[in-house]
């Protein structure tokens, strides 16, 4: 009898030692892609924020110019572990724009049931005309390499989501959680103006699923011509 429950304990015990040692594992593998990707993204951004601080000088001053508004668009977004930020771009809007959104949802039927499918408009009464350009060209969203400096974003990953989104982004939530939301991802280099929020949300949950050092360089330079022929976006 004696003899019985001590084997039997050892078996518990090792089954018990076997998933700890699991565990461990998968823990350290997380550990070492959260600083490869990190590393990536530090030595990235250093390099792209010296090249490109001229350019955000200029574009700077032609929305201050423009309108005499504030420069920056600033907004709550939900980052990894849910932890929300403050998610920065050039402000292509008219400075009400939260505001004229919710008229023309309220107002227009089609502009509403647009809304609800993709979360975007792709005729956007608010934008304004250098607004337009920035947009077009993906440059509306440069001052996100300082989010990524500072460790809210990372340069390849799912697109930041708002607040109001998260129920939208159902069961997909759980791997939108385990890693920094991106500048670029596999959404944006596969249609993503044409590609309704669901679908996107299944990109996202992909690339968590089967991220690799070498899926983001392909993903990084898959951008370069999605952006250039104004088919995607950061």
């Amino acid at each position: 009898m004696l003899k019985f429950e001590t084997h039997s304990s050892a078996r518990s015990n090792g089954g018990h030692a076997g998933g700890v040692t699991a565990r461990v594992s998968a823990d350290k593998h997380k550990s070492v892609r959260s600083i490869t990707k990190r590393g990536f993204d530090i030595l990235s951004m250093t390099g792209l924020l010296i090249f490109l601080s001229p350019l955000l000088l200029v574009i700077a001053v032609l929305i201050k110019m423009q309108d005499g508004g504030s420069i920056l668009h600033k907004q709550k977004r939900v980052g990894r572990d849910g932890k929300e930020f403050t998610f920065l771009k050039f402000r292509s809007m008219v400075e009400d724009a939260e505001a004229k959104l919710k008229e023309l949802i309220k107002t227009d039927p089609d502009v509403a049931a647009e809304w609800g499918q993709y979360q975007k408009l792709k005729v956007d009464p608010r934008i304004t005309p250098v607004g337009r350009f920035l947009r077009r060209s993906s440059l509306d969203e440069l001052p996100q390499l300082f989010n990524i400096l500072r460790g809210d974003m990372s340069l390849v990953g799912p697109r930041p989501i708002m607040i109001s989104q998260i129920d939208d982004y159902g069961v997909g939530l759980y791997y939108y959680h385990q890693v920094r939301p991106g500048l670029t991802g596999l959404w944006q280099v596969s249609g993503r103006n044409e590609v309704s929020f669901q679908q996107r949300v299944k990109f996202d949950q992909e690339y968590v699923q089967n991220w690799s050092l070498m899926s983001d360089v392909s993903i990084c330079l898959r951008t370069v011509p999605a952006v250039l022929c104004s088919s995607g976006a950061f």
